[in-house]
């Protein structure tokens, strides 16, 4: 549960809105969040669109009411229901993300989100042995009363969801977290295990429902499962693999990071070499995984990656001039900050509209850049 004081529930109105708002055009986690923050409501973001972009030189349509009309019926006739950034039962760890996920939908017992927590990822075309590490450590995990958390993917996700299933009798569960809506299930072989992680533990999507699990959208699933978890143990990985993106992402969260070592001769090994050659801790057993999170307290022994810098920009700051200072080359806004000369809200509020705009592009990083 959210340690935050106690959230009014939302007008129907207003819940609308803030799909609408998040659904539209050039709107991501970032610029969502600004605009809550400088307007209140999604109802008045919703508003002010037409006007942040025609500061920004572009014409601004928001989200058809008819498709957000439809997109509500598909979630209840999933089973599911809506989770905003600000509900008294958002996980508190995601909230601690500098751009959290602004809406989820989701299908279970969100309780979970409120036990302890700790990732397992790794290969999808996994050892033999991998995934039997990858069961019994989740199993020793959700008996020791965690919520496992995975991706449901073929090979070490769905072993971990399997084991944490097998050991959920003892006050822990699994949270499954997936690319795609809520509705769509993948691999399709995974229908079965989808639908009992939905059933007897929680089912976490971030996209529209309806929508198939593009390339694109599993970095954006990566940064949930990173997000939720107090620490993330790699089972198997190669390297470069969607597995250490996850690894990088709990790292940069301030998060524990864990690897099992594996033989060098199996390539699918040499990622979690890798992951503890540069700082992340070498774990052999379900126990050392507890005496890790037990006790964290926010500062991870892992040394693996140091923590992003985020801050926090004053939404009361006019726009700064900054397009003169943008390329087709990413740059990052602490740059465009330090060569502006102006404030953190001002280079933020000028980048939001350019992006209302259609004239800008945001990458992974906190890079900006102009639109092709």
């Amino acid at each position: 549960m959210n340690g935050s004081a106690a959230v009014p529930a939302l007008s129907q109105g207003e819940a609308f809105a803030r799909i609408r708002l998040l659904r539209s055009p050039n709107i991501g986690p970032v610029s969502y969040h600004q605009l809550m923050r400088r307007f209140g409501t999604g109802q008045a973001a919703l508003a002010a669109l037409p006007d942040i972009a025609s500061r920004g030189g572009g014409r601004y349509v928001a989200a058809d009411v008819a498709r957000i009309e439809a997109e509500i019926a598909a979630v209840r006739r999933a089973g599911a229901r809506y989770l905003f950034h600000d509900s008294a039962d958002y996980p508190t760890l995601l909230t601690a993300l500098e751009s959290p996920p602004p809406i989820l939908t989701v299908r279970g017992d969100a309780a979970l989100l409120a036990r302890p927590s700790v990732a397992v990822v790794g290969a999808r075309n996994a050892s033999a042995a991998a995934v039997k590490l990858s069961r019994d450590f989740a199993t020793a995990l959700a008996g020791m009363g965690y919520a496992v958390i995975s991706g449901l993917a073929r090979g070490i996700d769905s072993a971990a969801h399997r084991g944490a299933l097998a050991g959920m009798a003892a006050g822990g569960g699994t949270v499954g977290v997936i690319a795609s809506g809520i509705d769509i299930t993948y691999p399709p072989e995974n229908a079965e295990l989808q639908e009992q992680v939905a059933v007897h533990g929680l089912l976490i999507a971030e996209m529209p429902p309806g929508t198939e699990p593009l390339a694109r959208h599993f970095p954006h699933r990566n940064r949930i499962i990173a997000g939720l978890a107090t620490g993330t143990l790699v089972v198997e990985a190669a390297p470069k693999s969607g597995s250490l993106i996850t690894a990088r992402l709990a790292a940069e969260a301030g998060r524990e990071v864990m690897a099992i070592p594996g033989s060098p001769l199996d390539s699918r090994s040499h990622g979690c070499n890798q992951l503890i050659r540069d700082g992340a801790i070498l774990v052999q057993t379900p126990d050392d995984v507890a005496e890790l999170l037990a006790g964290f307290c926010g500062d991870p022994r892992s040394t693996f990656r140091e923590t992003a810098e985020a801050f926090a920009p004053d939404v009361a700051d006019e726009p700064a001039d900054v397009a003169g200072l943008l390329a087709l080359a990413p740059v990052g806004v602490d740059e465009l900050i330090r060569q502006s000369g102006a404030s953190a809200g001002a280079v933020q509020m000028a980048l939001l509209e350019l992006e209302l705009a259609g004239r800008l592009v945001r990458h992974a990083g906190g890079r900006v850049s102009l639109a092709g």
